[in-house]
């Protein structure tokens, strides 16, 4: 065999060191840490691809209305907990520009990034009916939503879409839905960690039940118009970013500027619930809450104990990326569609190395390329190939942590150095002749 670029030693001794019993549990931050200490251990040069971060500089058009919002003194006034006005007017624009939907502005409500407006949601989703406790995952997905439900202690389950897609989602769901305990079902479009995009067809399915079972859809566009296999930068020209909010009423769409603006310093984003279910009345949020319906319950109880509102500043910095991009003044897919590109370069490496893609298709076409691909290796598991990886100065997350049930990882594409592709190119060369299928 031929010699790996970092010693086995010091990433063995690193993994014992933190107590990782089994590499295929690993945390993102747990991978990042052995990454970085191996790093520092041995002075090679790590291919860091476990970390979900933007690679690209932030808006500067945001940049620069919140450092003006600033000057003006925006700093020392508290936000209303409805949303600056002119963020909700543009997040309202926004979707109609991108999403073709309309959703009124007073729908709009921003939150510190979908982080929180997904524990928001939970809280929300969670209270409206007794009966209906239990939130349902579309995997694989983002791993800390799991935690959030974790830390309010509400219920939840999850299945694979690997092998339910098309035809076969309405029926997989269904058999969670008809039981009657499902308050709301989630899934990221386009999809974190294996960058599958949810086709019309299958949103239909989602929402047509939905409606049926009276479930509220929760709809991650964390990677918001990311499907680069079509051209959805030109606004309120179709086509449109695919949603399951042409098929149902029971919808919230998280829209974050973390991604597509590059904004994810700033904890920004827009939770836009559907008119219809924003000024729903429940009886068990009605009771609870003062008679509120399901839209200020959200707001002005589930936000205001959260965190007393959204950054005040960084209102006005999405309020000023999203007009700009209604606009057609900013063209936020052209700045991330390098993400796509770099996906396609690293793709190709891995692959004439032995390695396959693992969500390799969306029904009849291949997958796209994006912030995030799939990869897996014949012979060897999850976290054999992760583990083997970090000798090679390469590190990634494993997508039995994302709620999959197929062997493989996930890489991110968003840290990649132009210089880093020749770097893969030899020591995948070094980890085929080494580990010979």
């Amino acid at each position: 065999m031929k010699p790996t670029p970092i010693q086995k030693e010091i990433v063995n001794g690193l993994i014992a060191e933190l107590g990782i019993q089994d590499f295929a549990k690993a945390t993102i931050r747990e991978v990042k840490q052995v990454a970085a200490k191996a790093e520092k251990a041995s002075g090679v040069e790590f291919i860091k691809m476990e970390m979900g971060i933007p690679g690209l500089p932030a808006a500067k058009v945001g940049v620069d209305a919140q450092i003006q919002a600033l000057k003006d003194g925006i700093a020392h006034s508290y936000p209303d907990i409805q949303g600056l006005p002119e963020l909700k007017l543009q997040a309202s624009r926004f979707v109609k520009a991108f999403i073709g939907v309309d959703i009124a502005a007073e729908c709009c409500v921003p939150v510190c990034g979908s982080m929180q407006g997904t524990f928001a949601s939970f809280l929300t989703c969670s209270q409206r009916d007794p009966r209906k406790d239990t939130v349902l995952f579309i995997d694989p997905g983002f791993p800390v939503q799991k935690m959030q439900l974790q830390v309010m202690g509400v219920k939840y389950e999850t299945f694979d879409v690997y092998d339910f897609r098309g035809d076969k989602l309405g029926a997989k769901l269904e058999s969670y839905l008809e039981k009657g305990n499902i308050c709301a079902i989630v899934y990221s479009n386009p999809n974190n960690p294996s960058w599958i995009c949810l086709c019309e067809e299958e949103l239909e399915q989602i929402g047509r039940l939905a409606t049926q079972y009276d479930v509220v859809v929760m709809e991650d566009l964390a990677y918001f118009a990311m499907d680069f296999r079509r051209d959805l930068s030109t606004p309120f020209q179709p086509p449109y970013q695919a949603t399951v909010a042409r098929y149902t009423d029971n919808y919230m769409l998280l829209i974050s500027g973390s991604k597509a603006f590059s904004y994810a310093g700033e904890r920004i984003g827009v939770v836009c619930i559907s008119d219809i279910l924003f000024h729903r009345h429940f009886d068990a949020l009605s009771a609870r809450y003062e008679g509120l319906p399901f839209g200020l319950v959200f707001s002005t109880r589930m936000l205001y104990a959260l965190s007393s509102g959204t950054s005040h500043s960084a209102q006005f910095a999405l309020a000023a990326m999203l007009r700009a991009a209604a606009d057609g003044e900013y063209d936020f897919r052209s700045e991330v569609a390098v993400y796509g590109r770099r996906a396609r370069k690293l793709k190709d490496i891995f692959c004439r190395h032995g390695f396959t893609i693992v969500y390799d298709r969306d029904l009849d076409e291949p997958v796209a390329d994006g912030f995030y691909f799939t990869i897996g290796y014949p012979g060897m598991t999850s976290g054999q190939l992760a583990h083997e990886l970090m000798y090679y100065g390469v590190s990634a997350i494993c997508l039995i942590t994302c709620g999959s049930e197929q062997e493989g990882l996930r890489v991110c594409t968003s840290f990649i150095e132009d210089h880093q592709y020749q770097q893969l190119e030899e020591r995948m060369a070094v980890f085929e002749e080494n580990n010979p299928v």
